[in-house]
């Protein structure tokens, strides 16, 4: 009965020790978005910077899975949202949750489940499912981010695209391809 009693308490230990390290996980990665948010390049002929902000999302899903990767993008719009500098640019506030950038914001969440899907299922072990998984990703949080301007910034489909897309194709490209050969290179020294 004694081996029993312990094995509980070891078993709760463990569960408890699993819990605290995937919150600091999460806080981890809505750290790693906020701060990637500050790689800032302003295009003159669209209201929608370029970020590191994308390649944080991502690898928030890979790494953390879809819930806790989700879970970690939440947690970086309830910080902005309620005052701490983290969007581009050191903002803060819920003006950023109606503004150019909305869309982009609900994208980074919805593609950080996305992707954690896609990695749960095995696809962040191979260089070629990894960038399809990254790819996939960057596609809703570019639908999200053309819906948002449709609506927030008053843009046609046609604008919204010529603005909200094709700007940040190449760099999510090479964004996609990047953590596309660092996940499986990663799991394989990690001997997973």
């Amino acid at each position: 009965m004694q081996s029993v009693a312990a094995g509980k308490v070891i078993t709760g230990r463990v569960v408890a020790s699993s819990r605290v390290i995937a919150v600091i996980a999460v806080v981890a990665f809505a750290g790693l978005t906020a701060l990637l948010a500050q790689v800032r390049i302003p295009l003159g002929f669209t209201p929608v910077p370029v970020t590191g902000q994308t390649f944080a999302v991502l690898l928030a899903g890979a790494s953390l899975g879809a819930r806790l990767g989700a879970g970690s993008q939440l947690v970086y719009l309830a910080a902005g949202a309620v005052g701490f500098p983290v969007f581009t640019g050191g903002g803060s506030g819920f003006d950023y949750f109606t503004g150019a950038t909305a869309g982009y914001l609900v994208g980074f969440v919805l593609a950080a489940a996305l992707v954690g899907r896609l990695a749960e299922r095995g696809q962040d072990r191979r260089v070629n499912t990894a960038i399809t998984a990254f790819l996939a990703g960057s596609a809703v949080i570019y639908v999200c981010g053309a819906l948002g301007l449709m609506v927030t910034a008053d843009m046609d489909l046609t604008t919204a695209i010529a603005q909200g897309i094709t700007p940040f194709v190449f760099g999510d490209l090479l964004k996609a391809v990047a953590a596309g050969l660092v996940l499986p290179v990663a799991w394989k020294l990690k001997g997973s």
